[in-house]
């Protein structure tokens, strides 16, 4: 979806000049499905559907859920790559960094909060409990208020402001072009940082498959490939805390990345550390120790959540720049729908046996992260900074 909608809005948006903005009608949009689905979404239970049923509505939700989310996002890419300037872009996008990442710490700790509050985190079989039920509600609050304080307080430029800023010309703008021509006559920074993007969410797809599976068998004090087992549920819950430490680190890490003169180096450095993250957590055996390797891994996240955007606007015109940011969302896209075809084959290869159904040594897959991460590294010293014509 993220291929389909994420260019579409994209190009649209690149046409739209009126009262309320260029970029921010389509923010409202993705705002407005997402708020919906996040008050339907964790009530999927609740709407006395067959198993069948419930399932095909879960999908649904969540495949709106995903594609309005982005929706919502894309167009604060887009908005800063539209009103920066070029020195200013990597602090913009690291800032923007700190927000996502603090945003999902408060998530993932909300279940924690309301259940520390008296809330529920029990219910009935097929039904969300309450804690969690409302970790959505709040959730969808914080994002009504964000959108609606986004759209008071910023104030995008007119046509005629816009192509100053951009300098560019009215022949320029008369040129019709489609979003296969963009693509064939794309910047070489286009093609060269998707490589870096592809071994990126290539190796953070397996963080979020494998996670659980791993520490549940490489971790002393849970030791279980039993998905039944109260201590593979218990791995399960530390995930979440694993997580909410790696937004941490990417919080902290987010405030480093503008001290950086070289874009370059802060990248490939930020993405060796991750790698070092993800590897070292092959041969931690302690639940705590592996705050560490997800701090490390922290290191990663935040600088793929600010570095591409900096370095692929400053090398565009901006003519088509919303167009080039929607195409640039199928290099995070289309590596993890690739890394989820090969990764049976791979955990295959790099994993145990199969025990009782459930494939042993889940672990292995972070050694594949992290050398994928490495390979992202080396890939960052391939792209060019020359802006467009």
């Amino acid at each position: 979806m993220g291929m389909i909608v994420q260019p579409i809005v994209g190009a649209l948006s690149d046409k739209t000049w009126c009262k309320l903005g260029r970029r921010k009608p389509y923010l409202y949009v993705g705002a407005v499905v997402a708020i919906i689905v996040m008050a339907l979404l964790p009530n999927s239970g609740s709407f006395n559907l067959t198993v069948k049923a419930a399932l095909a509505f879960g999908a649904v939700m969540l495949m709106l859920l995903d594609t309005s989310i982005n929706m919502a996002m894309q167009p604060f890419k887009m908005m800063v790559g539209d009103m920066v300037n070029e020195e200013q872009k990597t602090q913009a996008y690291s800032i923007q960094s700190l927000l996502c990442n603090a945003g999902s710490l408060v998530g993932y700790l909300f279940p924690y909060i309301f259940t520390w509050v008296g809330i529920s985190n029990v219910a009935p079989e097929g039904v969300v409990p309450p804690s969690v039920t409302w970790s959505f509600y709040v959730g969808a609050i914080i994002l009504i208020l964000c959108v609606l304080y986004t759209g008071a307080r910023v104030k995008e430029m007119d046509p005629e402001e816009y192509a100053k800023f951009h300098n560019i010309q009215p022949e320029q703008k008369q040129e019709k072009t489609n979003l296969l021509y963009l693509l064939l006559h794309a910047p070489k920074a286009f093609w060269q940082i998707g490589v870096v993007q592809f071994f990126c969410w290539f190796a953070f797809l397996y963080m979020w498959t494998y996670t659980t599976g791993g520490i549940a068998e490489n971790v002393t004090a849970w030791n279980t490939v039993d998905v039944a087992s109260a201590e593979y549920q218990a791995a399960g819950d530390w995930t979440g805390v694993l997580f909410a430490v790696q937004a941490i680190g990417s919080i902290l890490w987010a405030m480093v990345l503008p001290l950086f003169r070289n874009a370059k180096m802060a990248y490939s450095s930020s993405l060796v550390l991750g790698a070092l993250g993800f590897i070292s957590a092959y041969f931690v055996h302690d639940q705590y120790l592996l705050f560490v390797s997800f701090l490390l891994i922290g290191c990663a996240w935040a600088a793929m959540l600010a570095l591409p955007f900096a370095m692929l606007t400053n090398s565009l015109s901006g003519k088509s720049l919303g167009s080039y940011m929607g195409l640039f969302n199928c290099t995070i896209c289309l590596p993890q729908i690739i890394a989820s075809l090969v990764g049976g084959l791979l955990l295959g290869v790099f994993g145990g046996d199969v025990v009782n159904g459930v494939q042993t040594g889940q672990i292995a897959m972070f050694v594949v992260a992290g050398v994928s991460l490495l390979l992202a590294a080396v890939a960052v010293f391939g792209i060019s900074t020359k802006r467009a014509e």
